[in-house]
Parts: C-alpha cells; sequence; structure tokens
C-alpha cells in the first residue's frame, strides 16, 4: 500500500467510524424507561458496523505509519493493537446487551440489567481508549504524519479517558455522570470519540493531495 492510498483509506475508515457513532449515541437518549427493543437493536447494529471500520481504520493507521517513517513503526502497531482490543471488548459488550434483550420477554434496559457490561463499556474501555489515543498522539507527534493539533488532542483526549478508569468505584446508575455506566462514562466518551475520529479522519484524507510524497511532506507547514 502506498502513502496515498493510506492516506485516503485511513481517512474513509475515519470518517465512516464516526458518522456510525455519532447516530448511535442519540438512540440511548430516547427513552426514559426501557427502551423498545428496536431501538436497542438498531443502535447495537450501528454500533457494531461503526467497530468494523474502526478496524479498518486503526490497520490503515498502522500501515500509513509504516510508508511514512518506519522508524515509528511500532508506535503505529501499539496504536493499532490497543484499537483491536477496544474494538473486540465493545463488541463483546454489544453482543451482551443483544442476547439479553432478545432472549427477554419484556422491554429491558440492557445499560442496568446487563451487569456484565459495566466495566467493559467503562473502565476497561476508558483505559484501552487512553493507550491507543496516546499512541496515536505519539506517532502523529514525532512522525509529521498529520498537523499538530490532531496529535495534541489525541494526548487531551487519552486523559480524560484515563480520569474515568475509577468510575467503577462510584455505582451502577446510567444517570449518573461519572459511574461504572454512567452517561459521562460511556456516551459522553463515545461522542466526543466519535467527533474526534470525525475531524481525524477529515484530515488524513485531505492530507493526500498534500503530503503524497516524501519531499511535499517536509514542505507542508504543520499547524
Amino acid at each position: 500500500m502506498n502513502e496515498i492510498t493510506a492516506r485516503r483509506l485511513t481517512g474513509l475508515a475515519g470518517i465512516a467510524t464516526a458518522a456510525a457513532l455519532i447516530v448511535e449515541v442519540p438512540l440511548y437518549f430516547l427513552y426514559d424507561g426501557p427502551p423498545p427493543d428496536v431501538n436497542v437493536l438498531a443502535r447495537l447494529l450501528i454500533g457494531i458496523v461503526g467497530l468494523a471500520f474502526l478496524v479498518v481504520f486503526v490497520t490503515a493507521f498502522r500501515e500509513l505509519v509504516r510508508c511514512v517513517n518506519p522508524a515509528y513503526e511500532w508506535a503505529g502497531s501499539l496504536a493499532h493493537s490497543t484499537g483491536l482490543v477496544y474494538a473486540t471488548v465493545t463488541l463483546v459488550s454489544s453482543g451482551l446487551e443483544a442476547g439479553a434483550v432478545i432472549a427477554a420477554d419484556h422491554p429491558i434496559d440492557p445499560t442496568i440489567t446487563v451487569s456484565g457490561t459495566y466495566i467493559l463499556y467503562g473502565s476497561i474501555s476508558r483505559l484501552m481508549l487512553a493507550l491507543f489515543l496516546t499512541a496515536v498522539g505519539l506517532t502523529v507527534s514525532r512522525t509529521r504524519l498529520l498537523p499538530r493539533w490532531t496529535g495534541r488532542s489525541a494526548y487531551v483526549l487519552a486523559a480524560v479517558n484515563l480520569a474515568f478508569v475509577p468510575s467503577l468505584f462510584f455505582g451502577n446508575t446510567p444517570a449518573h455522570f461519572y459511574a461504572a455506566n454512567g452517561w459521562g462514562t460511556t456516551a459522553l466518551m463515545g461522542a466526543i470519540l466519535s467527533y474526534w475520529l470525525l475531524a481525524l479522519g477529515i484530515s488524513t484524507y485531505r492530507s493526500a493531495a498534500t503530503h503524497g510524497t516524501p519531499a511535499a511532506r517536509l514542505a507542508q507547514p504543520q499547524l
């Protein structure tokens, strides 16, 4: 895979991931009580599709790093590995929720009922995302892969995710901001990630026109 193709694929996959997550998150706030099955299954399906695009994104990102600066391939591989772990953990959580909803003979709120997902969506996902974002920030900063704001914002989001790791000590009420399955720990962090991925995806895709060659990359000012 050459650099231009890697940039375009990474960008498109990031945009597709973000689009799915942006559509998914609001579906969690449509109902006060247990939502109908169609709502839960629809948001889970959208999330699963988004995670499939995320797998493509982290794989293409690793290949892009390899094209731009092989010396930092280890950092790209770390971003790839932690991104895959995050996707896997979230897919398992989605499967547990979907199974519980399908098996129940009445509407349930899986964010409360399915206790096995509390720290999968919460503390575990937050830690994996912190590692992923740190690896992305390091890679971008050292390789001049993208504008500087992408690396700096990745570091900031990594720190925010780390701050939510201890949320597992604060109960299991989704209406609470800082709880194992609270809306701040899960929904808010998911929404922030989605818009960050959208901005990163657009920036990466557009960079194919200005960073297609090593000479162009060296001449491009960092913003």
